[in-house]
């Protein structure tokens, strides 16, 4: 059994139920995201669900210099910081590097690592010394044995509030695939793992100039990896896929995610 990580009130592995991370890919703008975290958390409310809301500031990682990025650090910390303070949600979202961390960790809950950046040690190191929760991504090149050693640089620091995220390995070229065994080689490390249901069925750069994906696999690999026994899962939402700015053809519509939540639920509460 894992060790329990706390990001604000919501609790990740030990005996606690299934956690959700969920949010847009990247902020497109305050109504927008405010809106959707404001649906999240009435959902949340309503099914009991131990939320934690996601949202990007800036997509550094993008295929073409042409894509959308985001509304930059400053204005995105205030759009967090709104969601944070107004709704009660514990926040997350992704630093690129050191030089960002103070600011972001005096706002957010959590650190996440980009999975390209896993193996960054400056930037981990930083992250951890933060003393806030840090989400580190599995980069899609790296085995999941070898998450240890990114484990290792975290609690160099001091710091033992970790969590791990399966995102899918590079499969050929624009393509993922997700191995179940990577959530339980990775739990072996006593931190929780999560499960990330949107970008596991990503296809990078596969789209003609941006990331392509297979959306309509995500509740299935879903399903699979709570029955494998994840700790959480990371889901990408919007209103409006076909319209958003960002891994448009990955994300959950919001309309499916209760349904999808209760499903999940099930199965943990199954296999608990």
């Amino acid at each position: 059994m894992s060790r329990t990580v706390c990001i604000g009130d919501v609790k990740f592995g030990g005996k606690a139920p299934l956690a959700l991370i969920a949010g847009p890919c990247v902020i497109e703008g305050r109504k927008g995201c405010v809106g959707l975290a404001r649906r999240l958390a009435r959902l949340a409310e309503q099914e009991g669900i131990p939320l934690v809301f996601k949202a990007s500031y800036d997509k550094a990682n993008r295929t073409s210099s042409g894509s959308y990025r985001g509304p930059g650090i400053a204005k995105g910390l205030e759009i967090l910081t709104e969601i944070k303070e107004t709704l009660g949600l514990p926040v997350l979202t992704d630093v690129h590097s050191e030089a960002e961390v103070a600011a972001v960790s005096s706002v957010v809950d959590a650190l996440q690592i980009p999975a390209f950046l896993c193996r960054q040690t400056d930037l981990v190191v930083a992250a951890g010394e933060s003393g806030k929760v840090v989400n580190i991504k599995k980069g899609q090149f790296l085995a999941p044995e070898d998450m240890r050693h990114v484990v290792g640089k975290v609690e160099s620091t001091g710091n033992r509030k970790i969590l791990l995220t399966e995102r899918g390995s590079s499969f050929g070229y624009n393509n993922l695939v997700a191995d179940m065994r990577s959530l339980l080689a990775m739990s072996e490390t006593g931190y929780p793992v999560i499960f990330d249901a949107t970008h596991s069925v990503q296809r990078p750069g596969g789209a003609a100039g941006y990331s392509g994906g297979d959306g309509k696999w995500a509740p299935y690999l879903a399903r699979a990896a709570v029955a494998t026994g994840c700790d959480g899962v990371f889901i990408e939402t919007h209103v409006s896929p076909k319209d958003a700015l960002s891994d448009k053809e990955n994300a959950i519509p919001f309309s499916k995610m209760r349904k999808l939540w209760c499903m999940l639920r099930k199965i943990d509460e199954t296999v608990s």
